[in-house]
């Protein structure tokens, strides 16, 4: 008769061994230690550039107050104008390089505007507590273009669509100058936005060189 062994038998759990975690984690190490050769290869390149610290120089007469934060995109002006409100957002600027223009297809040829860098504007005008005026801009150098107004009531709930009246293009040409002169003399001119031009070129360079100091911190932790 053979002997019952079952109450003495004891199971050995099966543990499996990873025979490449430690060729997996010197993957890894080479991977993040040529990605940080190549993010300090670039902080090299931007840092031999003077845009990330050129230190703007504000222009005689320019009226706004400048809000600028570091890791934000976009730059903040305000000023009060005879009992109004002014606030302007101001984005980073669309460049255009230099190109040949002879490679343009040929539906590009009579088009309103050429190529050319801008920065995008958002102006709102408020008066006190009521609605406000939000004018939808992108300034060219030495030009203004207005794209789209409405007229903001902070009362709306945010499920509800407003009229906010036809395309700006669309409106008679007299009343489109109008508005084009309603905010020059609150500040939005070529002489105000050519300098915000070149402080968020400058701004933009600043940004990535912080962005870049962040990357290498994080990869090298």
């Amino acid at each position: 008769m053979r002997p019952n062994l079952s109450r003495h038998t004891s199971v050995i759990p099966f543990i499996p061994t990873f025979r490449y975690s430690s060729s997996s984690a010197l993957k890894k190490q080479k991977s993040d230690e040529t990605l940080i050769r190549v993010i300090e290869s670039e902080i090299s390149c931007a840092q031999e550039g003077d845009d990330h610290d050129r230190a703007e120089e504000i222009p005689s007469g320019f009226p706004f107050e400048i809000e600028d934060n570091p890791g934000l995109q976009t730059l903040t002006l305000k000023r009060t104008y005879q009992g109004e409100e002014i606030r302007v957002e101001v984005h980073m600027p669309d460049l255009v390089t230099g190109g040949n223009d002879n490679d343009q297809d040929d539906d590009d040829v009579d088009s309103e505007k050429p190529s050319q860098s801008s920065i995008p504007l958002l102006v709102s005008v408020s008066k006190r507590d009521g609605p406000c005026l939000e004018f939808s801009c992108t300034a060219y150098p030495d030009e203004i273009t207005l794209d789209s107004l409405a007229v903001k009531n902070p009362e709306n709930a945010e499920d509800q669509i407003p009229y906010e009246g036809p395309d700006f293009n669309d409106l008679d040409e007299n009343l489109q100058k109008a508005f084009h002169k309603y905010l020059e003399i609150r500040g939005i001119k070529p002489s105000a936005t050519n300098f915000l031009h070149e402080y968020m070129i400058n701004k933009d360079s600043r940004e990535y060189f912080i962005w870049l100091k962040k990357l290498k911190k994080f990869i090298e932790a």
